[in-house]
């Protein structure tokens, strides 16, 4: 598209977009209709926003009166629409970007847990910008706390499964305990310059200062002696606990944890990557704000709660004399179903309640993998909610929802009956042949059938245990897809009588609808449920043809997620 084929484009939608809004078109919703319906834009959003921003501004300052004869001569369609058509959820455009050589987003967990679904708002929202604006994705795994969030090992690998399952192209990959060297040198230099020194007072003593809005004795002592205990911190003088960095601030500020905050420590914890190579390590505002500077992080994103930890190393760059990212302040997200808190799915590990990070009862996403999420639900998600900073939460049913609009059309059906009963059905008088579609909406994909042979009149079949218990003496059932039958005995193994086969009777009589298989032809099934139960029962034997990770419907059961075919086990999804 040209530039006036962008502006016509920006035009329309704004001009359209203002008539709705009391003559002020709203740029957010008017960006969003634009790169809908000119997706080839995407790649050229920062070479193209200047011009679309000119345009709605221009329009803005028409007058209603413009703006609707505007519409009625150039795009009448639009007023003809009766049904507005939802734009494709598109994150808004980032601020400031022209300040920098290029985009550069930052994922920075701390490997001491799985993913979960809350970790995964920053991920989409990272990933969807870098790749808007043709930047980087950086992964830097945050593992210098090793005393008091002990990395995991394996986690490493795991988050980079994660990611690459989420679709997320991560473009440079950093880990902190690779670059304590690194870390000593800027801390030399905070400390030579006289923009930090390491503290050597007893903590009650210098809660008690601080507090009180005054320095310590060790503030003012001269960079050369900074640098001296500096050592002392590393050759083991100082012993763990003795001795801290600090860098300077503000004492007057009204937020004590402002107020020369800790930078680097001692710790004689084991870290699983370097062992005990090191005995000084960074705390978390200082490796940080090193860090998003040294790889160029341009945009972070971040809970509101960071507050204090922005404003921490908005200092330490001040002292450097580095130019501070931009601030995206995202809300906390929750979901009705799933501990979404690291170090509660890890006890919860640890002693044994839950069977691993995968639990289906955790909302770590490998745990919503296992479960049958699809990748695309979760960016759907996230795309619709935005990078709002308020709270919030996601109903269990929007999430299925939107996940069972992306699985329903490869989702396949089956027959699966748990805790089965014996129902014998007597009277029938010749073979009637099932034929249950595979799938319902797309009849090229065949049936399965069942010939259903009487012998002496009698058919066996086997029907859900919870289905059997409502069955009450002289009750007309339908067996879905074949026949209505009326109960005549309830026991161990329930007998009925044959009826008819027209499915319009049951209706009439609101006869209640129950799956069925013939006895003795099905294969042992196993359903991992939500709560970690497992629902056991008789599946179709076509189910052994699908392969790991397939998703399918049982049917009046829910969707699942194919775990192993031979034992058949799967996880369910959601109905």
């Amino acid at each position: 598209m040209s530039n006036d084929d962008i502006k016509a484009a920006t035009s329309k939608f704004a001009a359209h977009n203002a008539s709705q809004h009391d003559g002020k078109a709203q740029p957010g919703s008017v960006i969003g209709k634009i790169l809908a319906e000119y997706p080839e834009l995407k790649p050229r959003v920062k070479e193209v926003m200047p011009i679309i921003q000119k345009t709605i501004r221009e329009v803005n300052s028409w007058t209603q009166e413009q703006q609707q004869t505007y519409v009625e001569d150039n795009n009448p369609e639009l007023l003809e629409k009766k049904k507005i058509v939802e734009a494709e959820k598109v994150l808004p455009p980032l601020e400031n970007i022209s300040k920098w050589p290029i985009v550069k987003t930052r994922f920075a967990p701390n490997p001491d847990g799985a993913l979960h679904l809350g970790s995964a708002e920053p991920i989409i929202f990272c990933d969807e910008y870098a790749k808007m604006y043709k930047g980087h994705f950086i992964l830097r795994f945050e593992d210098t706390s090793a005393e008091v969030k002990p990395p995991i090992l394996e986690m490493y690998d795991k988050i980079l499964d994660d990611l690459g399952w989420l679709g997320v192209k991560v473009d440079e990959k950093y880990i902190q305990s690779d670059r304590i060297e690194l870390y000593y040198e800027y801390a030399e230099k905070v400390l030579a310059d006289g923009n930090a020194y390491v503290c050597d007072c007893a903590v009650d003593k210098f809660r008690e200062l601080y507090m009180a809005k005054q320095a310590c004795p060790c503030r003012e002592l001269h960079p050369k002696e900074q640098l001296r205990r500096w050592n002392m911190m590393l050759d083991g003088t100082y012993e763990k606990g003795d001795a801290v960095v600090r860098i300077k601030t503000d004492l007057q500020d009204p937020n004590p944890a402002v107020r020369d905050w800790p930078a680097l420590r001692i710790s004689t914890a084991v870290h699983p990557r370097q062992g005990t190579k090191y005995r000084v390590w960074p705390l978390y505002n200082f490796s940080c704000g090193l860090d998003d500077h040294l790889m160029g992080v341009t945009h972070i994103i971040r809970g509101k709660e960071h507050d204090v930890n922005t404003t921490r190393q908005r200092w330490l760059q001040k002292h450097l004399g580095w130019q501070y990212p931009e601030i995206i302040n995202v809300g906390r997200l929750g979901l009705e179903a799933g501990i979404l808190s690291k170090s509660k799915m890890r006890v919860g590990i640890e002693d044994g309640t839950y069977t691993g990070w995968d639990d289906p009862r955790l909302g770590s996403l490998v745990a919503l993998r296992k479960r049958g999420i699809q990748p695309e639900t979760i960016r759907a998600t996230m795309l619709h909610v935005g990078p709002k900073p308020v709270n919030v939460s996601i109903s269990w049913d929007n999430f299925a929802s939107t996940n069972r609009k992306i699985i329903e059309k490869t989702s396949n059906r089956y027959g699966f009956i748990r805790d089965p009963v014996v129902l014998n059905v007597r009277s029938v008088k010749k073979t009637i042949v099932a034929k249950l579609p595979v799938h319902p909406d797309y009849p090229d994909r065949g049936t399965r059938e069942y010939p259903l042979a009487p012998e002496d009149g009698v058919v066996s079949l086997v029907i859900p245990g919870a289905d059997a218990e409502k069955l009450l003496d002289g009750m007309l059932v339908r067996l879905m897809g074949i026949a209505n039958v009326k109960v005549t005995d309830v026991g161990d193994a329930i007998t009925a009588e044959f009826h008819s086969l027209d499915h319009l009777i049951a209706r009439e009589e609101k006869a209640p609808f129950v799956n069925w298989l013939p006895i003795n032809v099905g294969v042992k099934a196993k359903v991992v449920m939500a709560d970690a139960s497992v629902a056991d029962g008789i599946a179709e034997a076509s189910v052994e043809d699908m392969k790991p990770d397939d998703m399918f419907q049982f049917e009046r059961f829910g969707y699942c997620r194919v775990e192993e075919s031979k034992p058949f086990k799967a996880y369910y999804a959601h109905k």
